[in-house]
């Protein structure tokens, strides 16, 4: 079972290093991996999906919170928006770029870059929207993919972390 576990971490050197070795040490496999600062610049927010059962994923959340520079943990897999965005490189031939154009805009994608024979297409949603997406792009060529990691926020006036 997928969950995704949001961390709020002191914004220093070293910090990613140190939980992504314990998920090594501990052999436990990280799905997604997402890291940026908050509101406050001396804050990070860590948003993680592991895949593993109930003891799996208590173990993860124990072993975090020993961390000496982790804030916070919280279980966000539940009542929570949860978004990744990619970029998509795709062959465009003048010929079906109406087509590709058509597909972006039902999926509520951007074209962010256009080349000769090419776009680059910015699309965000949650995985399953994303994987969608990418599938009927392959019918055009992918060249590229890039992917960010799943973010993640409880819905409503709940705070997630603090």
């Amino acid at each position: 079972m997928k969950r995704t576990i949001a961390v709020l971490v002191e914004n220093r050197p070293g910090v990613l290093a140190r939980v992504a070795s314990l998920f090594r040490r501990r052999g436990f496999n990280i799905d997604s991996l997402s890291v940026g600062t908050t509101e406050r610049d001396d804050i990070s927010r860590m948003t993680i999906v592991v895949n593993g059962d109930e003891r799996t994923i208590e173990q993860v959340v124990k072993q975090l919170n020993k961390l000496i520079e982790v804030i916070k943990v919280s279980d966000v897999s539940e009542n929570s928006v949860h978004r990744e965005l990619a970029l998509i490189k795709v062959n465009a031939p003048p010929d079906r770029r109406g087509e590709i154009i058509e597909i972006a805009n039902i999926f509520r994608a951007r074209i962010v870059d256009v080349a000769r024979d090419s776009f680059v297409i910015e699309i965000t949603g949650d995985e399953d929207k994303i994987n969608a997406f990418i599938d009927l792009m392959r019918q055009y060529g992918i060249k590229e993919v890039a992917r960010t990691g799943v973010v993640s926020m409880a819905r409503g006036s709940k705070v997630t972390l603090v």
